[in-house]
């Protein structure tokens, strides 16, 4: 609990949500539903009214997922005054867990009725992916075994922020399955673990002490910037294998310099010093993804 007595003059509540809700992450939730929605556009099977509840579900997902992780970081004892990275709510004392809690189930429930509506539109595989969805957001940081304190995460961030989001978008707007959507989905996911990885490689010492099994904790510093450059040159592997059909993609490799430098950074970076490459991480999977959706829509 010291770091909650040695925090600050309380922020203003409105002010509190936002920074539980970690607006920088969002990306990862919009960018596959941009990715799904441009190449359906493409293909002229765009149903707008489906992409905006996809939208709209994926962001209530995100923030659930964040809110929840506070609240199980912050009970498990995880946030506690050594953090190097942004401080959060809980940790702060800012929020309550009772009202993560809540906002937890409030976020939730907004995801749940987007999704039933898109549902009546999909069929079953909307409801697996959003049931899915839902239940590796809780499980995140949740439950016996969370998936963050286990190594695993990257995995799930990979599936879920990338494969199931472009491929689930496409399809409720396509009614159909498409193989470049799965491929996007692979380099919208990487992007979006990439997030993850600075994350984990920022904090690896103080998940290591409370029992957090990161990638980063399992095998080291070196080994989570080697992943790092994985995601970022992965990505664009992918993306120019799909220019290769449709040239108009070349434009993502407009990215390619901020993508270069995120990986020399991330390179060099250490604790606090990596706070500024994961919003700019955040911020290469937004600019990938409007480039890819660009592209498509312009060229």
């Amino acid at each position: 609990m010291s770091a909650v007595e040695a925090a600050p003059a309380p922020v203003p509540r409105l002010r509190a949500w936002l920074l539980a809700a970690r607006p920088k992450t969002l990306s990862a939730a919009f960018a596959p539903v941009l990715v799904g929605a441009a190449l359906a556009a493409r293909d002229g099977l765009l149903d707008l009214p489906s992409v905006l509840l996809a939208a709209l579900g994926a962001g209530a997902i995100q923030i659930a997922t964040n809110l929840h992780n506070d609240y199980e970081d912050f009970r498990r004892g995880t946030d506690d005054a050594a953090r190097v990275g942004p401080r959060r709510a809980a940790q702060m004392g800012w929020l309550t867990v009772d009202d993560l809690r809540r906002g937890t189930l409030l976020a939730a429930a907004v995801a749940v009725l987007a999704g039933a509506a898109l549902v009546l539109r999909g069929g079953w595989p909307i409801a697996v992916a959003g049931v899915a969805s839902l239940v590796a957001g809780w499980s995140y940081t949740g439950g016996p075994r969370p998936l963050a304190y286990l190594g695993v995460a990257d995995a799930f961030v990979l599936a879920f922020f990338g494969v199931v989001a472009v491929t689930g978008t496409y399809w409720v707007s396509a009614l159909r399955w498409s193989g470049d959507a799965l491929l996007a989905g692979v380099a919208v996911g990487l992007l979006a673990t990439g997030i993850l990885v600075v994350n984990n490689l920022r904090d690896r010492t103080g998940d290591a002490r409370n029992g957090k099994r990161t990638l980063a904790v399992r095998f080291g510093a070196g080994f989570a910037r080697a992943e790092y450059t994985a995601c970022v040159l992965g990505a664009f592997a992918i993306f120019a294998g799909l220019a290769a059909s449709d040239p108009r993609l070349w434009l993502t490799f407009a990215g390619l310099p901020v993508g270069a430098l995120a990986i020399r950074g991330v390179a060099r970076a250490e604790g606090g010093a990596l706070n500024p490459w994961l919003g700019r991480t955040a911020a290469l999977l937004a600019l990938e993804s409007l480039l890819f959706a660009a592209g498509l829509a312009w060229l």
